[in-house]
């Protein structure tokens, strides 16, 4: 049954059906009741109209929440989709001639000049030095990766790593006053280096771990460490366990490097199971690295906002 009322003042016709006002019947007088202002509805109606409101706003939320996801994902198959692309067009054009004219040079006069015993006293020592010098060390973590491939040269890189972020760490107590000065030019990497600093042991390595794994400079957080007061053990644990993805990373890069350079010295095309694997093995290797990377910068974020709720 539905019920008509005429608001005198406003002039204005309001048709509701009857179960929605739950009415009885036996206030009913006809087949049309006068309607009050909001003030006359019952409890039964607010009820309602507080269930349909919530009911709406829930749906709304699922179905943003469902499309968000599907967005997500649609853009991950499409940036996988084109990485193997790039990866495909690199292994079958750019790289033979890349390597070429650069890489077997390379190789060739390192295995003339350096036996195997040297070359790993070479990269360990790189690994360890060329930090602390402010050299980049990862064409020695790509060398290690040719030459020794994951097991060895995994093993080779991780010994030498407590050295190459050691040495800055305690150089950097010398020139104290004058690193945080230059953090605080910048105020928006300082709030992720003072993460480091703050909390307790496992805090700490925890902050460590997570700045190793982000985009942050590595050479410049091994200078920049010690002015945050992070203690040496947890910078040390979470420097060695946020290593670990980018030293795997260089290591079958270097593999990836040797096995198209073998394949150019000796003038013969990869096989089609190789281009696969080789294509499937460098997107996997992207896409998790971009995905630790993100989890990473979100973490650290989240980190961050704590930090703040803390201090307000």
């Amino acid at each position: 049954m539905t019920f008509t009322g005429n608001d005198e003042e406003e002039g204005l016709v309001v048709v509701m059906p009857a179960p929605l006002l739950g009415l009885a019947k036996e206030d009913l007088k006809g087949d049309y009741v006068k309607l009050g202002g909001g003030d006359d509805l019952g409890e039964d109606n607010r009820f309602v109209a507080g269930c349909m409101s919530a009911s709406s706003s829930e749906l709304s939320y699922e179905g943003n929440s469902r499309c968000w996801s599907l967005w997500w994902w649609a853009k991950l198959v499409l940036v996988l989709i084109f990485v193997g692309v790039l990866a495909a067009v690199f292994l079958k054009w750019v790289g033979p001639f890349f390597m070429d004219k650069e890489i077997i040079p390379i190789l060739n006069w390192e295995t003339r000049t350096f036996s195997t015993p040297v070359l790993a006293v070479l990269v360990y020592a790189s690994v360890a030095l060329f930090p602390t010098l402010l050299l980049p060390s990862t064409p020695s973590m790509w060398v290690a990766g040719m030459t020794f491939g994951y097991g060895f040269g995994f093993l080779l890189i991780i010994a030498a790593v407590p050295i190459g972020v050691s040495l800055p760490y305690f150089i950097g107590h010398l020139f104290h006053h004058k690193i945080q000065s230059l953090i605080e030019r910048n105020p928006k990497n300082a709030s992720v280096i003072r993460l480091a600093g703050e909390g307790n042991w496992f805090n700490q390595a925890r902050a460590v771990t997570l700045i190793r794994i982000s985009p942050f400079p590595y050479i410049v957080f091994n200078y920049c460490a010690m002015a945050t007061g992070v203690k040496y053990g947890p910078y040390l644990l979470g420097t060695l366990i946020g290593m670990v993805p980018e030293i795997f990373v260089t290591i079958y890069t270097g593999i990836l490097i040797k096995t198209l350079a073998n394949a150019s010295q000796e003038q013969r095309f990869l096989s089609a199971p190789q281009i696969i694997l080789n294509v499937l093995g460098f997107s996997f290797t992207f896409v998790t690295t971009v995905l630790i990377t993100v989890y990473a910068k979100r973490r650290l974020k989240e980190l961050q906002r704590d930090e703040e709720l803390l201090l307000q």
